[in-house]
This record gives C-alpha cells, structure tokens and sequence, in this order.
C-alpha cells in the first residue's frame, strides 16, 4: 500500500501544467450571471428585459459588473479550450 502511495505522490507531482477547460470555464460564467441576476433582482429589474436609452443606473452597473466577472474567468485560466 505504502508502494503504491509513493507512486500516486509521485504523478502529482510530474503534473506540470493543468488546464481548466470547459466545464470550468462554464461553472464561473454561470457564477457571473447568477450574480448578474442577482444583482438585475436587487435593481428592480429582470435580467433580460431590453431598457434601450432608459436603462437606470443601477442596470448599467449590473452589465458592468457582469463583464467584468466574464473577463475575471478567462483571467482566473478558466479560458475555454478544444
């Protein structure tokens, strides 16, 4: 048992490089828009629903902060890869 403990320290510790992928890449943009809707729902708002030139401030605050969540995931390396 203690051979085979050795040997699975020992692979984890080969592992140099280890990309996230998609499905992380997935799970942090649905983080950001459950934030978003959150954020939509504290608003008055409905996620969704097009305001046009009348969107109230607190909307243009929730988009902003929803784009910078989405750009935080490919920063954090949870960048989309084939």
């Amino acid at each position: 048992m203690r051979k085979f403990i050795n040997i699975l320290l020992i692979s984890f510790m080969l592992v140099s490089f280890i990309e996230a992928g998609p499905a992380a890449y997935g799970i942090c943009q649905t983080g950001c828009n459950a934030a978003a809707v959150a954020c939509y729902a504290a608003a008055g708002a409905t996620m969704g629903v097009t305001f046009g030139a009348s969107a109230p401030a607190s909307v243009l605050a929730c988009n902003a902060a929803l784009g910078v969540c989405m750009t935080m995931c490919i920063a954090a390396g949870c960048a989309p890869t084939l």
